[in-house]
Formats: structure tokens, C-alpha cells, sequence
């Protein structure tokens, strides 16, 4: 067995191996967490999905229902979103008080122009004071609770942020920082910058950093490792159809490459229909827990021989009988298909970012953030 890479600390907690589920809008709910968490034996880390700050402390019931863990989930791990310092505190505070999370994770790595045009998501760190407001905030709220944050290279090319922001996290008590080699104008296209993510290692060596982009397979995750130099590693769309990718880089890092997991069709198909099950169970009616499976379908079947018939019926499936009838009806003796570990989600890029009116004259002026910035609902 090859040597195990030290242990990721983030805080009082210990990941080992050092691989955290990153965090997906409609994706790392409770279910799903479950099927990754289960493929690993329960080792890494498995943050929910971005809960916004808002919602939060206004305990709006969907936001409420997505911070619920099982109570299996050690340690239970929640992003937030928000734009405003003092609301930003306000929840990390309630977060505390009622004991609802052992670590926090702030989200600084949206790309999406719902978000940015309001000067949100991966727009903020360009605001260096206010990022700074931010992280005071959920710190000093957060007492023993450990604090990291997500972000991107930045706005684009040309307004890089991530060395700033890196050094403003550090300044200000954050524990870890995890990096997207990414800016926001690529959106999910092109290549992750890994050279970015060794750069902020280099300058931020007081606390760990972890790399995240064009993570597709285990061998991708210790690439990353001994390219960059980086703590740990961040996966989140290799991930999307194969919760068993956990499975994998455990098995990786312990040095155990005799234990990945090719499965086929017919075992593909089982960790479907548990998927839709638990989804249902989760949201407490079976056909909403079904029809939101749906999305998670051709991520699961990519690469595998299935008519275009089949796909079809299989999107409008609303009930788990009609789920496993579909499914039993396909070729269940298909092997791992080759090159279905590559690329899947979203792959946009050369976005034009969308930008509140006079945002980049000043990086250093917190005037111009909308209130509207600080959503109102959860999950994206």
C-alpha cells in the first residue's frame, strides 16, 4: 500500500483521504450525500448544497429542510451564500446556537448571471473590503466552528482575484480555501487552470488549499495533488452519475487501485432506482422524488447503449415502478462503458459575465451591492 498524503485538517476535523463532495445546487442534497458517503465508507467530506443567508434567518421551509443531516453525517458541512455582512453573521450565528452544522463553508464561486448581475457569487471577491466584511462576520459568529470558502480565479483574465481573496481569507481567520481553476467568464467551458490553484498555494502556505476543475476520475485527484501541490481536492461534476467515484478515490489515495469500481449496467441500474428512492423518502412523496431524479438519468446511462426511445420514456418517468420496469427492459449485462469517466455537466464557457452598473471602477468600494444579491431562496 502506498503512503497515505496527510490528513486535510479543517479545523478540529480530520479528512482523510483529503476529498470533499463539492457543493451542487439541486445535487449534494441529503440523498444524494448518502450514496456518495456509502461508495466511500464514509471517509471524506460532504458539503450540502449552497443554502442562502437570507432564507436562512428567515427560516424559509425549503431552505430549513436542505440543512437537515442525517445523523450519520459526521461532520455535517453546510455552504452558504450571502452578500450582506451583517445577515451573513446573523446566520452563521443561528447556525451555532442551534447546533445545526460542525463546519461552514462560504460561497464565493457562482458563476451564474442571476447571481453576478447583483454582484453575488464569483462578482464579490472583486469587492475586496466587502469580502473582507464577510468573512470578519462569520468568523467572529462562528466561534469554534470552522470556517472555509470557495471561489474562482475571478471575473475574468483580466480582474483576477483569487491571490487577494486568498489573502483576506487568511487575515481573517478562514481555515481552507478551495479554488476552481476557473474564472467566471468560462461559466464550466475550457480547461481548469491547475497552475492557479499551485500559485494560491504558494502564497497562502498558513492554511490549507484545495483544488477543484476537471476532476473526472481518481487518477485525475492525485494528478492534481502532485501537480499543485494542494491539500486536498474538490469534485464536483465528476461526480454527477457516479456517487460510486467516491468509491474510487478513497481506494486511490490508500493506494488500493485493484478496488475501483467499473460496474455494470445491471449495478448502475440498482444505485438508480436507490437514488430515486431515497429522493422520495427525503422529500416525503414518491413521484416529486422520482421526477426530480429525472435530471440525474443520462448522467447515469452516459456512455451506455440505450435507445433514443428508451431515454426518452425514461425523462417522464413518475413513478419508481415505472423507473424499474424501464430499466429492466435495457441490454443489464452492458460492462462499464469505455470513456464514460470523461466530462459530463456543464461545459459552457466564454460567458459574457453579467455585472451590476459600475462594478469594477472601484474593487475596493462596497457601494452598488443590491440588496436583491441576497437571495431568497436555497438550492440555486
Amino acid at each position: 500500500m502506498t503512503t497515505l498524503p496527510p490528513a486535510l485538517a479543517i479545523g478540529p476535523h480530520t479528512v482523510q483521504p483529503p476529498v470533499v463532495l463539492a457543493p451542487m445546487a439541486g445535487i449534494t442534497n441529503a440523498p444524494f450525500r448518502t450514496l456518495c458517503r456509502e461508495f466511500s465508507q464514509g471517509k471524506g467530506l460532504y458539503v450540502s448544497e449552497m443554502i442562502t443567508t437570507r432564507a436562512l434567518v428567515e427560516r424559509n421551509e425549503k431552505t430549513m429542510q436542505l440543512i437537515h443531516f442525517d445523523a450519520t453525517e459526521k461532520p455535517r458541512s453546510i455552504q452558504l451564500y450571502g452578500v450582506d455582512p451583517a445577515t451573513v453573521g446573523k446566520a452563521v450565528r443561528m447556525i451555532v446556537e442551534e447546533d445545526r452544522a460542525d463546519h461552514i463553508d462560504l460561497n464565493f464561486g457562482c458563476p451564474v448571471p442571476k447571481v453576478t448581475r447583483k454582484g453575488g457569487g464569483s462578482a464579490l471577491p472583486y469587492k475586496r473590503n466587502l469580502l473582507r466584511a464577510i468573512l470578519k462576520e462569520a468568523v467572529a459568529g462562528a466561534g469554534d466552528i470552522p470556517v472555509t470558502m470557495k471561489m474562482r480565479k475571478g471575473i475574468d483574465d483580466d480582474h483576477l482575484t483569487y491571490l487577494d481573496a486568498g489573502r483576506i481569507a487568511v487575515e481573517e481567520g478562514v481555515t481552507a480555501i478551495a479554488l476552481h481553476g476557473r474564472t467566471t467568464a468560462q461559466h464550466y467551458g475550457g480547461t481548469a487552470d491547475w497552475e492557479a490553484i499551485a500559485r494560491l498555494k504558494e502564497h497562502v502556505p498558513e492554511i490549507p488549499v484545495l483544488g477543484n476543475g476537471d476532476i473526472w476520475c481518481a487518477e485525475d485527484a492525485l494528478r492534481m495533488v502532485r501537480e499543485t501541490g494542494c491539500d486536498g481536492v474538490v469534485v464536483g461534476r465528476g461526480c454527477l452519475g457516479r456517487p460510486w467515484l467516491f468509491n474510487d478515490l478513497v481506494a486511490a489515495f490508500e493506494g488500493r487501485p485493484q478496488d475501483m469500481f467499473a460496474p455494470s449496467l445491471r449495478e448502475v441500474a440498482a444505485v438508480m432506482l436507490r437514488h430515486a428512492t431515497l429522493l422520495g423518502e427525503w422529500i416525503g412523496d414518491e413521484a416529486r422524488g422520482v421526477i426530480d431524479f429525472r435530471k440525474h438519468v443520462a448522467w447515469y446511462l452516459k456512455g451506455f447503449s440505450v435507445g433514443s426511445e428508451m431515454r426518452g420514456k425514461l425523462a417522464v418517468i413518475s413513478s419508481l415502478a415505472e423507473l424499474d420496469a424501464h430499466l429492466s427492459e435495457l441490454d443489464l449485462d452492458q460492462p462499464w462503458p469505455e470513456g464514460a469517466d470523461g466530462p459530463r455537466g456543464r461545459t459552457s464557457g466564454n460567458n459574457r459575465v453579467v455585472l451590476p452598473d459600475g462594478w469594477l471602477k472601484d474593487p475596493y468600494d462596497c457601494a452598488g451591492v443590491s440588496e436583491e444579491a441576497e437571495l431568497d431562496t436555497s438550492g440555486g
